[in-house]
């Protein structure tokens, strides 16, 4: 039978998942290398933020993870969810850093208090004060997932690998989601990553690229995905600057790094866990091909990585070319959209009155079928109804 047969087909679909970000390791601020304390992460400031959001209409927010100061993703994720109403949270979970079948449970107890709007941003950076290689790391990090996916779906976990070997019932932790459990999210560059998305994540996050080295990335990985039998959606996950003219955003965007020291930029990008990952790497190969302004290609401005690792350009310019730059993302075949701002609630409001509602907006756990159309009446620890 022709491969082109057997692949898993997604749903067709108008639109694409807007989603905003949660600052929860200390990653907001008025000024790029300035520690404003009016920005520091705390549960006030960052649920301020998630909340807005919540508002406004964005469709999921990220809520990453990291050793940096900041705030435990999964008690923050909890402890937001009876305080929004519409929005998904894409909750980040550090492969390996809790015993699958505990991670299993937790998961399923905060998808049950969100009422289906849980999704999941895997990671597989190093532990804390641990070091794998790349190899090492995904491999965990494969291993985590196939466990989570029995305990989502079957009806015992019985798996024996290289880091685990368990062999439990999958009762106690089914999801609230009926259909393979909450949608997983996954970024990464090296083959074994990209593999390891192609074979078992639904969604694969870049960061920005110029366009045609975005389109080689989903080239390859859509080619990988095929040789599992299935299909991948792809996300984008970049900052965003928008004013009611060009010249306004680009002099907002000068203003932000108006007050950095480039050593001290240098030291900000150097903590963080990932900084000598090849998605980091790819980002400063970026910075280093712009103009004199840090634009590599029009609107997009790669200043903002001065003084952060990871996600380093922005979206800059006035409300239509956002729009239209956003446009040309989604006809390449983007469906996902994980923007952000300094100071992030400011920039989310100008986004929302400025661009957001010329989008199309959609949730991606609904479009794909994870979502059940009735609430669940059965009790967590028996699983979901059949």
């Amino acid at each position: 039978m022709n491969k082109k047969n057997t692949i898993r087909k997604l749903p067709l679909f108008e639109g694409a998942e807007i989603s905003w970000f949660a600052p929860l390791c200390d990653g907001d601020d008025d000024f790029l290398g300035h520690r404003n304390p009016a920005f520091k992460s705390s549960w006030e400031n960052t649920s301020d933020i998630v909340k807005t959001a919540d508002n406004l209409g964005f469709r999921n927010v990220l809520c990453p993870s990291s050793y940096q100061v900041g705030q435990d993703t999964l008690t923050f994720a909890s402890a937001m969810a009876p305080l929004t109403n519409q929005i998904n949270l894409l909750t980040a979970i550090r492969c390996g850093e809790i015993h699958p079948p505990m991670l299993a449970r937790a998961l399923a107890t905060l998808d049950h208090i969100l009422k289906g709007r849980l999704t999941i941003n895997i990671i597989s950076s190093d532990l804390p004060g641990t070091e794998l290689s790349s190899s090492q790391r995904y491999a965990r990090s494969r291993e985590v997932i196939a466990i989570l996916k029995q305990a989502w779906t079957q009806e015992e976990i019985d798996f024996q690998g290289e880091f685990y070997q368990i062999k439990l019932p999958a009762a106690p932790v089914k999801p609230y989601q009926q259909n393979g459990g909450p949608l997983l999210y996954f970024g990464g560059y090296s083959p074994d990553g990209v593999a390891l998305c192609a074979e078992h994540c639904d969604v694969y996050l870049m960061w920005p690229e110029t366009e045609d080295k975005l389109q080689g990335l989903m080239d390859n990985m859509t080619n990988q995905a095929a040789g599992f039998g299935r299909s991948v959606l792809f996300g984008l996950r970049v900052h965003v600057i928008v004013r009611e003219t060009e010249e306004e955003a680009k002099a907002y965007a000068q203003h932000l790094i108006s007050d950095l020291d480039l050593n001290q930029g240098d030291e900000i990008r150097n903590r963080a866990q990932d900084a000598k990952s090849l998605g980091v790497s790819r980002q400063s190969e970026l910075r280093d091909s712009a103009d004199e302004d840090y634009f590599v290609e029009p609107h997009l401005w790669t200043g903002i990585g001065l003084a952060r690792s990871g996600c380093g350009a922005a979206i800059v310019g006035n409300p239509d070319q956002v729009y239209d730059k956003i446009q040309r993302y989604i006809k390449m075949g983007i469906r996902s959209f994980i923007f952000s701002g300094y100071p992030h609630k400011q920039e989310a409001e100008y986004f929302a009155e400025l661009v957001l509602p010329r989008l199309k907006t959609v949730s991606l756990p609904e479009v794909l079928g994870r979502i059940p159309t009735e609430t669940p009446n059965t009790p967590l620890e028996k699983g979901p109804r059949t």
